[in-house]
């Protein structure tokens, strides 16, 4: 008989925690399997179909047999629709040949870590943030360093706190704007002195501009190429543009990364899906853009309504989130930590949030996030099973 445990697993293994909402989302379709009504508001996927044109641009590939390999760099009239999205959004000229189209922005969150981080170097991020992102590091044997920040910094990394965690093994630093889970944006003045601080230690700065196009309100949206034009940008067609299970995204390298971008994707990758390139094509549509624009209202509307909702119950939302589709809140006294109040609120009142300890350490037992990619009636009934969970808690 095989000794318990004589197989062994490379040690990265274990730095890399379990994704906690993918954990939630298959408990809530195990309870919904089972006849529950479960409200959703813990995953980050917008309830909106995919845009009519998009899905027209992908049947009309399939049925053109346009489903062969295309090259690691992904299709030309792709990439070269990508550089105008940079022109039309931030008035800046891109060059298609600096663009890589990529499975997904995780892929682009992979490959950038393959290039630019060796074994036991790191990165700069936020405490809290996309889980992901330290989990991509431990991949390759790198270090995720954590920052801890809090609504006086605006949940975002700033020139202090770069000066303060920077140590000899940090080769840069990885932000997000608007940032998973808090959506905060950094401001185009608070984006140019961070460039500066990691310009001044010769760092590498990657941006995730994932969640670019839901920004509310009067708030500007930058992109950091038009502030460094050698940073390195990861983007993605599944937030603004509603292509989550298409798995596409792209990102933007300097001049001199562009072979190595290239030879480390035909390797690891080969090419994105071409099938999903091609329907890619229909977002630049006029009538996929306005789709996506009315969406956008909607998401406003739904954040309009969750942040006071939640500041009405007791939940802290320092900030009033400028960007993506999630409130990060922290919980009433007494509810205990996260952990604990995320799965009795799903298992006794049928509502799913994610847990503060999906994006970090830094207080993470007394934070929350809550989606608001569901309908307006979906998280008025969330709302009130909330309501009822907090009252059951406090005996009224």
């Amino acid at each position: 008989m095989q000794e318990e445990n004589s197989v062994k697993y490379a040690e990265r293994v274990r730095k890399i925690e379990p994704f906690r909402v993918m954990d939630i989302v298959a408990r809530a379709a195990a309870l919904e399997a089972d006849g529950h009504d479960v409200v959703h508001m813990e995953v980050g996927e917008p309830d909106f179909p995919t845009p009519g044109a998009i899905v027209k641009a992908g049947q009309k590939a399939l049925t053109a047999g346009k489903t062969k390999y295309t090259t690691a760099q992904g299709l030309p009239e792709l990439r070269e629709c990508i550089s105008q999205q940079y022109m039309d959004w931030y008035g800046i000229s891109v060059d298609p040949s600096r663009i890589f189209v990529t499975t997904g922005g995780s892929a682009a969150l992979l490959l950038v870590t393959a290039m630019l981080l060796n074994v036991d170097e790191g990165f700069l991020m936020t405490d809290p943030g996309y889980p992901c992102n330290r989990h991509f590091l431990h991949a390759f044997e790198a270090e995720p360093q954590l920052v801890p920040v809090t609504a006086d910094d605006h949940f975002q990394l700033t020139p202090a706190l770069i000066e303060r965690h920077w140590k000899d093994n940090t080769r840069g630093a990885l932000i997000a704007s608007p940032a998973n889970p808090t959506g905060a944006v950094i401001a185009r003045k608070d984006l140019e002195q961070i460039a500066n601080a990691i310009k001044e230690r010769n760092g590498y700065l990657v941006v995730d501009e994932i969640y670019h196009g839901l920004v509310y309100g009067d708030v500007a949206q930058d992109s950091v190429l038009s502030i460094d034009p050698s940073a390195f940008v990861v983007n993605s067609f599944s937030k603004y543009f509603g292509m989550t299970g298409w798995r596409l995204g792209w990102m933007v390298v300097p001049p001199d990364a562009v072979k190595i971008a290239e030879k480390l994707s035909q390797n690891l990758f080969i090419c994105p899906s071409s099938v999903a390139q091609y329907a890619a094509l229909g977002a630049f549509s006029t009538d996929a853009k306005n789709e996506m624009e009315r969406n956008k209202a909607e998401f406003k509307k739904r954040r309009d309504f969750l942040v006071p909702a939640l500041r009405k119950l007791g939940f802290g939302v320092p900030l009033m989130p400028e960007g993506a589709f999630y409130v990060y809140a922290k919980l009433p006294a007494g509810l205990g930590s996260s952990e604990a109040f995320a799965q009795s609120l799903l298992e006794q009142h049928h509502v799913a949030i994610t847990p503060g300890t999906d994006f970090g350490t830094y207080l993470a037992e007394d934070y929350a996030r809550f989606s608001y990619s569901q309908d307006l009636e979906t998280l008025k009934k969330g709302v009130e099973r909330i309501t009822l969970a907090l009252e059951r808690n406090r005996g009224i």
